[in-house]
């Protein structure tokens, strides 16, 4: 009877032998995957017909007057909120204009009529409640910066910059 004890067992070792293999098999695949996903290994080199990036991606500038961006003020704009009931609301805003170039200063006065327009019928039709909050004047934000960017087309608006914002 030993022999026939000894079947099963001889079974079970070499079952576990299985399982423990492919639990080795695939820590190693999952560890080699992590690390080639991560990017320790590096970059491959490049064959010999392909040519290698030399120089690294160029880094922003930290003053955007490095990079020629200049700003360029509005004239002050207030505003009558919409606001339910009889009692009036007002928004005044001192605004500043980030434009790519300093040569950009001179055409985007030439727009600036149309800028303004764009302004004020925009921020009459915005309720107090609008603009509570960092997340109502971030939507604000990014609304003028569509409505500038589509008054003075050909000029490059890169952001829209508050220097007083006071609602009454």
């Amino acid at each position: 009877m030993s022999a026939e004890e000894a079947a099963p067992a001889s079974k079970k070792k070499s079952k576990k032998k299985l399982i423990i293999l492919a639990v080795l098999l695939l820590l190693v695949l999952g560890g080699g995957a992590g690390v080639m996903f991560s990017g320790v290994l590096g970059k491959k080199a490049p064959a010999d017909g392909e040519e290698a990036d030399a120089k690294p991606a160029a880094a922003k500038p930290a003053d955007p007057d490095a990079a020629g961006a200049t700003f360029h003020d509005l004239p002050d704009i207030l505003v009558n909120l919409d606001s339910p009931g009889k009692t009036q609301h007002f928004l005044k805003a001192k605004v500043s204009l980030e434009l790519a170039g300093k040569g950009d200063e001179a055409a985007i006065d030439k727009m600036m009529p149309r800028v303004i327009d764009q302004f004020q019928t925009y921020l009459r039709e915005l309720r107090p409640d609008d603009l509570k909050g960092s997340m109502g004047i971030y939507r604000m934000r990014q609304e003028l910066l569509i409505r500038v960017t589509a008054a003075s087309a050909p000029i490059e608006v890169k952001d829209v910059l508050f220097r007083e914002l006071l609602v009454q």
